[in-house]
């Protein structure tokens, strides 16, 4: 999951940034509201914008209106103002949730937590009825279990296509070889690296250009893989 922080505070803002990648989340932040909205133009792929309410030249509020016209993506204000009008506004403007500095990390990212599980049942409740993607030249239909490059049909195994699958339903988030194993595989996961990264590797083949330099399923050192390609629009 990516969380974008919108934030003038650069040391908080490297706080966050280093607490919410502790629990598996990918974080970046922006340190004004230009650029905080111009990323958000920019990138459609964001699963909570943390949004601070007062900033030089364009406010937190601003900027929460400027985004309710992009997206539905859940945001959580945070502000040293402790009035309840304040509050309000961001709430009746859109904001999902808010939080007063200075603030206990602890619940910071339990509420962090809380917000994306909330966004990401929703969204699959609605995309539930899709059953096609497409990625660059790379297209996979989820009920046929066809996949295709450059409209040419590729051949996976049970397998190749469960992994796929499930990186391209968990798009932009790292997945670790414990979870991949347990939802393809079903069954406990027993550190068997050797097998998941066979599959892996098979699959590179058959869909990157250049499986040493793949530009759709990127291996995170240490911890997973990801898929990191942008829907085609």
């Amino acid at each position: 999951m990516k969380i974008l922080i919108i934030d003038d505070d650069l040391e908080l803002c490297e706080l966050l940034k280093k607490s919410i990648e502790s629990i598996g989340f990918f974080a970046e932040y922006e340190l004004n509201g230009k650029n905080g909205i111009a990323k958000l133009q920019n990138d459609d792929d964001f699963h909570l914008v943390i949004l601070d309410v007062m900033m030089p030249k364009i406010g937190g509020f601003t900027i929460l209106k400027e985004l309710r016209k992009l997206s539905n993506v859940p945001v959580m204000m945070l502000t040293a103002k402790n009035d309840s009008l304040s509050k309000v506004n961001g709430l009746e403007i859109g904001a999902d949730d808010y939080m007063t500095k200075p603030f206990e990390m602890s619940e910071f990212l339990a509420r962090v937590g809380s917000l994306i599980r909330r966004y990401t049942d929703l969204n699959e409740q609605k995309s539930s009825s899709i059953a096609k993607f497409s990625f660059g030249d790379l297209s996979i239909d989820m009920q046929s279990r066809e996949v295709e490059i450059s409209n040419k049909l590729i051949e996976l195994t049970v397998k190749e296509f469960d992994i796929l699958a499930l990186l391209i339903k968990n798009k932009g988030t790292i997945l670790t070889k414990q979870q991949i194993y347990e939802n393809v595989w079903q069954d406990v996961y027993a550190y068997d690296d050797d097998n998941i990264m066979s599959v892996f590797s098979r699959l590179r083949k058959k869909i990157e250009e250049n499986p040493r330099n793949p530009k759709y399923i990127q291996t995170v050192r240490g911890i997973g893989y990801r898929f990191i390609a942008n829907r085609n629009r």
